[in-house]
């Protein structure tokens, strides 16, 4: 989420594979735990490609490393990359507006009457009380308001 900063609250050690049955390599990387809600993303950056000595090409979104067995290569599509892109910025999108929520509802709650609380009370004017209709010309008609009016 841009803008935004986590602290790592712990680590753990994970083995992780790359291939197939027929060749496949497996290392255990440490990742940092951090706290976002909701989703699991696991970002493999220097560390994971010094460990495989894999060779990332973002131009044709591949990975490529050496395996018992030969090269072993990891691949995806732009259509897959961009559906992935569009899911976490719904999440993210997701998250900012629940924790805004929150805030809201907290200060609903703080402005909200209480029941012993009055911001004021109605009282009934026995007088009528006349209200210009045009305020901005003092000697146009006026209405008469009151509770108590004659049908006329």
């Amino acid at each position: 989420m841009p803008g935004r900063q986590a602290m790592p609250l712990g680590q753990i050690d994970l083995p992780v594979t790359f291939g197939d049955r027929s060749n496949y390599r497996t290392e255990t990387l440490t990742f940092d735990i951090v706290g976002f809600p909701r989703t699991f993303h696991a970002i493999l950056g220097e560390p994971c490609y010094a460990k495989f000595m894999a060779v990332p090409n973002y131009t044709y979104l591949m990975l490529k490393m050496l395996g018992p067995h030969g090269v072993i290569t990891i691949g995806t599509s732009f259509q897959r990359a961009y559906d992935c892109e569009v899911e976490c910025c719904g999440h993210a999108s997701t998250v900012i507006a629940s924790e805004e929520l929150a805030t809201l509802r907290e200060e609903v709650v703080e402005e909200a009457p209480g029941a012993k609380r009055s911001f004021g009370s109605f009282k009934s004017v026995e007088q009528p009380k006349e209200v210009l209709l045009d305020p901005s010309n003092s000697e146009g008609k006026k209405v008469r308001i009151g509770t108590a009016l004659s049908s006329e």
